[in-house]
């Protein structure tokens, strides 16, 4: 495909010179976060890409598979054989989303709740899934035959719903580099715009922003090229990166994409926000999301963080461990405490439909929402974010699952009412909430105020205000966290 890199350049810098953001940390900084992100507190995400036809390991299944001595290249001869006869691009005409429909997905994910969707358009592998004049190596091209994104973007607004796109497209640049190191169906140096272009040696260190060989100008003009079409065609109100952006040769150009992307939106009318990962940005550029954990106390800034219904891989493999929806509406009720909200995974069939085991999770999760809904969306921190002897671990890749008691609580606040959230039911009704005690002696506690009331979102309670706390008295019993609305005179 004939692309003018070098035009596609000069336009996106006069784009940028017609903006008020300017490709400068200092003006990217005064974007401020849009007051519908800071009320959306649930989002779903989607890995779905060749890899969900690979179905084995897990999404990096295109980079293990060509990693001699791992259980990826292994499977990979005694399934598919020899790699120079059936590499990864072979995958593609098997991936053929048959039975994709993006109205039953949207169906499924608007009855779980959520507020906002993130379909990847494109994964560490470089095929776009989504119709592009960068390269042929798409979806609308090869395989499904369809512009998947672009069915998804129109269905999701449709379905009243905020429309986001994840990149992850950076990683690339040496993602399916290990095919090199033997005879395999990745011969020579590729032209931009092939699948398996460039694929340079891996770094050593992933994390090392001055890793070597370093992404070079024409990769990384390519990577703005490609996100700012998305930007152009999507106009995604979430624009999720992973970790590789923080690469030092990649700053200049992640400031452009800021830039043209914070422009557009203005220009359109429309607010949006940027995810990224381990610092990859100046704090206060865009949105901080932390992969796979949570924070131990409430932050005064807004942050995200994301995980997958399965444990094993974010893409469809038939022999994934799934967490169970309570365990998932602990840690959104967790999270949305402390000033986070939580985009959750899913990862469809290379054929186009969602396992049974995640349609069984999204469901109920919709179902406790329905009744305790109001406990998260739009509510603001309150100035203690839980209660009880249940500790969270901070960081990145530190889930675990929690044996939450009846002491653990969380707290949450809009409009005129707080919301307690008892994170388990209790044993013999009885809920203390030590932070409400009157008594002055328990200083690390003190209230003063007036609770007039004192309601249960799930049936009834009663309550009495004493001076060791809130002591609230209810028989519902649940397998989920219990709302109490608190009102106050």
């Amino acid at each position: 495909m004939e692309f003018d890199l070098q035009k596609e350049m000069a336009r996106i810098d006069d784009q940028i010179a017609k903006g008020p953001y300017k490709d400068t940390w200092e003006s990217i900084s005064t974007y401020p976060v849009p007051k519908w992100y800071a009320d959306a507190k649930f989002g779903i995400f989607i890995h779905f890409s060749v890899c969900s036809q690979t179905a084995y390991a897990n999404e990096w299944y295109p980079r293990g598979m060509y990693i001699q001595g791992t259980r990826e290249f292994e499977h990979h001869v005694k399934t598919h054989g020899p790699h120079k006869e059936f590499g990864y691009k072979d995958f593609i005409p098997l991936f053929k989303a048959e039975k994709f429909s993006a109205d039953e997905w949207n169906d499924l994910f608007k009855e779980a709740g959520a507020e906002y969707v993130v379909p990847v358009g494109e994964h560490h592998d470089g095929f776009q899934m989504y119709k592009s004049k960068i390269s042929d190596w798409n979806a609308a091209k090869m395989g499904p035959m369809r512009d998947v994104v672009g069915e998804m973007e129109d269905s999701i607004r449709e379905h009243g719903m905020i429309a986001g796109v994840s990149s992850h497209r950076i990683e690339h640049w040496w993602f399916l580099s290990h095919a090199r190191e033997f005879d395999s169906d990745m011969t020579g140096k590729e032209e931009r715009g092939h699948i398996y272009w460039p694929s340079m040696k891996e770094c050593e260190d992933q994390m090392d922003p001055f890793s070597e060989p370093v992404p070079s100008k024409e990769f990384l003009q390519d990577w703005l090229a490609r996100t700012v079409e998305i930007i152009d065609r999507f106009a995604p109100r979430v624009l999720y990166f992973d970790w590789w952006i923080h690469h030092s040769a990649a700053r200049p150009y992640v400031r452009k994409m800021m830039a043209y992307y914070y422009n557009h939106m203005e220009k359109l009318g429309l607010t949006g926000v940027v995810n990224y990962k381990y610092g990859c940005l100046p704090f206060g550029c865009g949105v901080p999301d932390v992969e796979r954990g949570q924070f131990a106390e409430a932050k005064p800034y807004i942050w995200q963080t994301d995980t997958s219904i399965g444990d094993y891989s974010w893409g469809y493999i038939p022999d994934n461990r799934y967490k169970t929806s309570r365990q998932i509406i602990e840690n959104l009720v967790d999270v949305v405490s402390k000033n986070g909200r939580l985009l959750l995974n899913v990862g469809p069939k290379g054929d186009g439909t969602i396992c049974e085991e995640e349609i069984k999770v999204l469901k109920e999760i919709g179902s406790w929402l329905k009744v305790n809904g109001e406990a998260i969306y739009g509510t603001k921190p309150y100035e203690r974010s839980s209660e009880g002897p249940t500790k969270i671990e901070d960081g990145y890749f530190t889930e675990s699952s929690k044996e939450y008691t009846s002491q653990d609580f969380r707290f949450t606040v809009k409009g005129d009412h707080m919301y307690v959230i008892a994170m388990k039911t209790s044993i013999d009704g009885e809920y203390l909430v030590r932070s409400f005690a009157r008594n002055p002696e328990h200083e690390q506690f003190h209230y003063t105020g007036v609770i007039s009331n004192v309601e249960a979102l799930l049936g009834d309670c009663r309550f009495e205000h004493k001076n060791d706390g809130l002591h609230i008295y209810s028989e519902i019993t649940s397998d989920y966290p219990i709302v109490f609305r608190i009102s106050f005179s």
